[in-house]
């Protein structure tokens, strides 16, 4: 967290989680015109065509190992979560997806573990298994009542939660002295063409958009989607997480899922009371993933004057006491 801006990482979280929060509304008006394929392949083709100026301008930046790590980074951070949401969103409500998006910080938490080093605390592994629970109990009690059936959905969603984690662990790790423009044009410079040639080889876009008087109005809200809340929206999001952590970087998908339920609250989308347990339980899994000490956890530091019985901070009295 940078000491001469401390307020600006959490800004950047705030400005990506009412943009990433507001693409679940603009995916499925995009699914009104067009199939889920045409869908994710549309938002990275307009993608790549807004990001080709800043990727041929950095193109010297290339050599082999970055190669790699940008078609990595393309294909887990972008390509494939934008067909695996688009698919889901055919089968779960928009505030749903934004939900089980929030799965994100616990596998980046996972996945630091497993292959990068990382060393969490007991209360972020606790973290864990409470937030799989909430997710879980949001899917039994979503769209139809029917769990086999929503899951068959809600899974798409937890994979792109989880190559999310990968592709947030990746940058965080080998890509930190590279600019966040950078990465993001270039991220796209490499899966852009496959995007292209899926959209016009293996999908009936040409006669969608010919045929359909709606696709235009279609493709401005997928515009939208791409230009504000991809390409511009990743390179705030990279540049976080060269700031922060990457389960800081993550965390902003704890609050994704306020504005997605807003979003599809005000679109006619049916949500129950009973909803907000399960939310509760997936946002409390996820604070204690992202706490570093229980200590410095303001919650926490409440819990301990309440059984100490003084109306001091017990913290700020121990350092009151080492000035005198």
């Amino acid at each position: 967290m940078p000491k001469s801006k401390p307020w600006l990482p959490w800004l950047i979280l705030f400005i990506l989680a009412i943009t990433w929060g507001s693409s679940f509304i603009l995916i499925k008006r995009g699914l009104e015109v067009f199939s889920p394929g045409e869908v994710g392949a549309l938002r990275i083709v307009i993608t790549w065509i807004f990001l080709l100026p800043f990727a041929l301008l950095r193109i010297k930046v290339l050599n082999k190992r970055l190669i790699v790590i940008f078609l990595i980074v393309g294909m887990v951070g972008s390509l494939a979560p934008a067909f695996l949401f688009a698919a889901a969103q055919k089968g779960i409500d928009s505030s749903l997806a934004g939900i089980l998006n929030s799965l994100t910080p616990l596998f980046t938490l996972l996945v630091g573990i497993l292959f990068f080093r990382s060393r969490p605390k007991w209360y972020n592994i606790a973290g864990v298994v409470i937030g799989l629970a909430g997710a879980m109990g949001l899917v039994s009690v979503s769209g139809s009542g029917n769990f086999t059936f929503n899951m068959g959905f809600a899974v798409l969603i937890i994979i792109a939660a989880f190559l999310y984690a990968v592709n947030v662990n990746t940058v965080k790790a080998y890509l930190k002295g590279i600019h966040p423009v950078t990465i993001t044009a270039m991220s796209f410079f490499m899966v852009g063409p496959i995007g292209a040639v899926y959209l016009l080889g293996f999908t009936p876009f040409v006669q969608s958009l010919s045929g359909n008087p709606q696709a235009l109005a279609g493709i401005g809200y997928l515009a939208l989607l791409a230009i504000v809340g991809t390409g511009l929206a990743l390179m705030l999001f990279n540049h976080l997480i060269q700031m922060t952590s990457a389960v800081f970087a993550s965390s902003v998908t704890y609050f994704i899922p306020v504005v997605a339920v807003l979003w599809g609250i005000a679109d006619g989308e049916h949500f129950r009371a009973g909803f907000l347990l399960w939310i509760l339980l997936v946002i409390a899994g996820v604070l204690l993933v992202n706490t570093h000490s229980l200590t410095d956890n303001r919650f926490a530091r409440l819990v301990m004057r309440v059984k100490s019985g003084k109306k001091t901070d017990p913290i700020q009295a121990q350092s009151q006491k080492s000035k005198v």
